[in-house]
């Protein structure tokens, strides 16, 4: 069995979006927790930049990070991007090596 596919993401909120941006995406973790293949979905903020947010995402496979990009909780969040982000999110993809 492969290891699990990690995540990382990191959103910067416009300025004045800040809140509204942290509520958006804590409305993302339940959906998202309850989606087949996810191991984890963690939110953080930055301490020293308030308004700097991070996804720390672990996935069974490709096949279902392919899904949850599908998902209508993922699609609604998508269409507030160019509304309250500072810019796209920064998405990296990793995985386990020791």
């Amino acid at each position: 069995m492969s290891e699990p596919l990690t995540i990382i993401v990191t959103i910067r909120a416009k300025a004045g979006q800040e809140s509204r941006v942290r509520d958006v995406l804590r409305g993302m973790l339940g959906p998202t927790r309850a989606e087949t293949g996810c191991i984890n979905y963690d939110l953080h903020e930055s301490q020293d930049n308030p308004g700097v947010f991070a996804i720390y995402e672990n996935w069974a496979s490709a096949a279902h990070i392919d899904t949850h990009l599908k998902s209508a909780h993922f699609q609604a969040l998508a269409k507030l991007i160019p509304e309250i982000f500072a810019g796209p999110p920064e998405i990296t993809k990793w995985q386990k090596i020791g």
